[in-house]
């Protein structure tokens, strides 16, 4: 081949030739380099984007509860004695709930405590135990162990999101002593508060710092109303100013500010006013006496986000605190987020309606796209002529699958709600408008596949005196098979997935009940999704991640089966 190469003019070994040669190889070179550069970036982006996910998800798969001994008073439970299940369920379970817990703090006598107290509860914890009472009424009498499920700001601070605590033991020999209004004061031997102090100065800094900043740049919009602004946040700056800078002395405490505590003498004392070497404040937890407790014996604690930035209270943090260390608070796997459906309180709200909802809007989607979108692909492919008609028919397909799935839901509101009055936020309907929505892509898919059948099958049919419809139907259709079941499975993983349509047609609704059939008010798990995701409640953020993480789970097993089907059904020719 060079020789012929060679006889037709064709130059290999000149200098002008290497060079053209060299630069095509580095052309390629470059090519490689820059494919492999953008698969490198996507696997990058996508495994942050999973990753985030995932971290942000997990803590919702786990959940924390108070491990409870409660008596099951009869008296309060089944007072008649009938054992009468209607009765039974409208006793005031969370009283018994409530009173045990009371029972672990006698220290907390105020109204505004105990309310404080049982917010630790989620209201769900009744019904736990309403629950198990009716499931065995031999239980009423008796003391059983029962796990109460603590609310979503509880749980969230035993899980870390609440704020940081800071530790350090005492080095000197701390004295206490009681002051009026049931305040303590301490006093140490040694510096032991000077490093919080010292960090609540530089707070304090800072926050100068920052008004300052901001004053300079009201001053520099140059109206008056920003004028006054800077006036103000100038005088504030200054007070600020002279705190830090202040020589180390006895500082005020508030809300805005990280707090200061000491854990002494079995008790929990917080600061309202600090020093290097003491403090004055209120106990959280009662000390158990008065006596001078020793170096290494009591901690400096500090909550290191301000109280007023955080949804749970110094006094509610001392409480976990100290049923933590008693062991009664146990984490375990949220079961419930499976199990239930949406509720208002994040630690009660489950996915088990929305993935309801999904699979029998699916249903409804596959069970009308499937057999009008294959029966039409065969027709296009195999039977209809090829005239004006079928190329308008045609093109028209293409454009649909194109078309913004919104469109698809503002049809659905049209057609299916308005016009047929169908009843809204079914899976009825949700599946009907997804249907519309993958009916093309069906189409497609499965007109290629059958196109992919080789020829040779139909003349091989058609030899041995098949008709063209036993042909098509006996010999290609099975053939074909895999590629349609693998459009198919896409499509319906890109059904899973959207959100548009349905919330056109009402699906956004707020659905408690799981529902029981298609035409029960249902909502999918992308508009769950949506609908947690615009939620204030921080415990929601985690509830939304992991539903994304479920859904995930699902497209990636359907694709999963898309592939494995056409790998098991697929033939080489």
């Amino acid at each position: 081949e060079l020789a012929n190469a060679r006889s037709r003019g064709i130059d290999f070994t000149s200098d002008a030739a290497r060079r053209h040669l060299a630069r095509r190889h580095r052309a390629e070179a470059r090519f490689r380099s820059n494919g492999i550069i953008s698969l490198a970036i996507t696997a990058i982006f996508l495994l942050v984007l999973i990753s985030d996910v995932v971290v942000k998800g997990v803590p919702a798969f786990w959940q924390h509860s108070l491990l409870l001994d409660i008596a099951v008073d009869p008296a309060s439970v089944d007072p008649g004695g009938t054992r009468d299940a209607a009765a039974i369920a409208r006793a005031d379970f969370g009283r018994l709930i409530k009173d045990r817990l009371a029972a672990l703090f006698p220290e907390v006598g105020t109204r505004a405590q105990r309310k404080l107290l049982n917010g630790l509860l989620s209201s769900g914890a009744a019904d736990d135990l309403r629950r198990r009472i009716l499931a065995d009424p031999a239980l009423i009498g008796k003391t059983i162990a029962m796990p109460a499920l603590l609310s979503d700001d509880a749980d969230l601070y035993l899980k870390g999101t609440g704020t940081g605590i800071a530790a350090r033991s005492g080095e000197g020999v701390v004295t206490v002593s009681l002051l009026a209004e049931g305040r303590l004061a301490l006093r140490s031997t040694a510096p032991d508060f000077a490093p919080a102090l010292a960090a609540i100065k530089s707070e304090l800094a800072a926050r100068a710092q920052a008004l300052e900043d901001e004053v300079k740049r009201l001053r520099g919009q140059g109206a008056s109303a920003a004028r006054l602004k800077a006036t103000e946040l100038e005088s504030q700056a200054r007070t600020l100013r002279a705190r830090a800078s202040a020589p180390i002395g006895a500082e005020n405490l508030d809300g805005s500010l990280p707090s200061i505590l000491a854990e002494v003498n079995g008790g929990l004392i917080k600061a309202t006013e600090v020093t290097a070497a003491g403090l004055i404040g209120t106990p959280l937890l009662n000390v158990q006496s008065l006596e001078p407790s020793p170096a290494g014996a009591w901690r400096v604690l500090v909550y290191e986000t301000p109280e007023s930035a955080r949804r749970i209270t110094d006094q509610e943090i001392a409480w976990l605190e100290h049923l933590r260390a008693q062991g009664i608070v146990e984490g375990h796997f949220n079961t419930r987020f499976f199990t239930s459906g949406d509720s208002r309180e994040p630690e009660l709200a489950g996915i088990r309606g929305a993935l309801v909802g999904s699979l029998f809007t699916l249903f409804v989607t596959i069970a009308l796209c499937l057999p009008i979108g294959v029966a039409a692909a065969i027709y296009l492919e195999e039977f209809a002529p090829k005239n004006r008609v079928t190329e308008i028919i045609e093109v028209n397909i293409n454009n649909l699958a194109a078309v913004p799935s919104i469109v698809f839901g503002l049809l659905g509101l049209a057609l299916f709600l308005n016009a047929f009055g169908l009843p809204r936020s079914a899976a009825f309907v949700g599946g009907m408008v997804l249907a519309l929505l993958v009916l093309p892509t069906i189409i497609i898919a499965s007109r290629a596949a059958l196109k992919a059948v080789p020829p040779s099958i139909r003349d091989a049919a058609l030899a041995v005196g098949a008709s063209h419809q036993q042909s098509v139907f006996h010999h290609v259709l099975p053939l074909a098979m895999p590629g349609i079941m693998t459009g198919t499975i896409i499509g319906m993983a890109h059904a899973l997935g959207e959100t548009a349509p349905l919330l056109m047609i009402g699906m956004v609704a707020f659905i408690v009940d799981i529902p029981s059939g298609i035409t029960d008010s249902a909502t999918v798990l992308p508009v769950q999704i949506y609908l947690w995701s615009d939620l204030p409640e921080l415990a929601f953020r985690a509830k939304t991640a992991a539903a994304i993480l479920v859904l995930l789970v699902f497209l990636f097993v359907m694709n999963g089966a898309a592939i494995v089907l056409r790998r098991h059904f697929e033939r080489r020719w």
